[in-house]
């Protein structure tokens, strides 16, 4: 029986798990739905900067419907 030996990785692994001090953290904050809002309408960004200033507010990456539903109203859109 042939047995093949593991792939050398130790030139090839890099532990992202871990940043050493000199290295700068990633900037820049990541959406939920897209990184520049220049080309929605004017209605769909007042939406989009509203929903960024709520996960800024209460410090969330990502919202829930509920959530959304939350900031749809808060700008005056009723049903």
């Amino acid at each position: 029986m042939f047995v093949q030996s593991p792939p050398e990785t130790s030139d090839t692994f890099v532990d992202r798990r871990r940043r050493h001090f000199d290295q700068a953290a990633p900037t820049g904050e990541r959406r939920q739905f897209a990184n520049c809002h220049e080309e929605l309408t004017p209605d769909a960004r007042e939406l989009a900067v509203a929903i960024d200033e709520y996960k800024l507010r209460h410090r969330r990456r990502f919202i829930t419907f509920e959530e959304m539903l939350h900031v749809i109203k808060s700008i005056g859109y009723s049903k």
